[in-house]
């Protein structure tokens, strides 16, 4: 199994900066260069550029919780969250007569939610 892991390109852990503009303030974001893919999935997904979706995450955040203590975390658990759901919607469709945790109602909204 660990062969899974430790054979992964070093390129995709590989840490790289980008600088984001956020509501007219530049900041930089630090994250591994699988997660910067991943937002890049993401942003095309939903016809936006990486910065715009990051604009879009950050402002959505801080509505929910008023504030953003780590954003780079927080785009991590993003695409985790993103990844775990399109897994879980192909999981849910190879075994859509088998009932599993993935079908709860919360879920399965945001499967929903993913399709385009």
């Amino acid at each position: 199994m660990c062969e899974i892991y430790v054979k992964a390109d070093p390129i995709l852990y590989e840490c790289r900066s980008r600088s984001v503009r956020i509501h007219g303030v530049v900041t930089s974001i630090r994250l591994e260069n699988l997660f910067w893919d991943v937002l890049a999935d993401i942003a095309a997904r939903d016809g936006m550029t990486v910065n715009q979706l990051i604009a879009k995450l950050y402002d959505e955040i801080v509505e929910a919780r008023g504030e953003v203590p780590n954003l780079a975390s927080f785009l991590r658990v993003s695409c985790m969250r993103y990844l775990t759901l399109v897994v879980g919607r192909e999981d849910e469709a190879r075994e859509s007569s088998t009932p599993s945790l993935r079908s709860a109602p919360a879920l399965r909204r945001e499967v929903v939610a993913l399709r385009p």
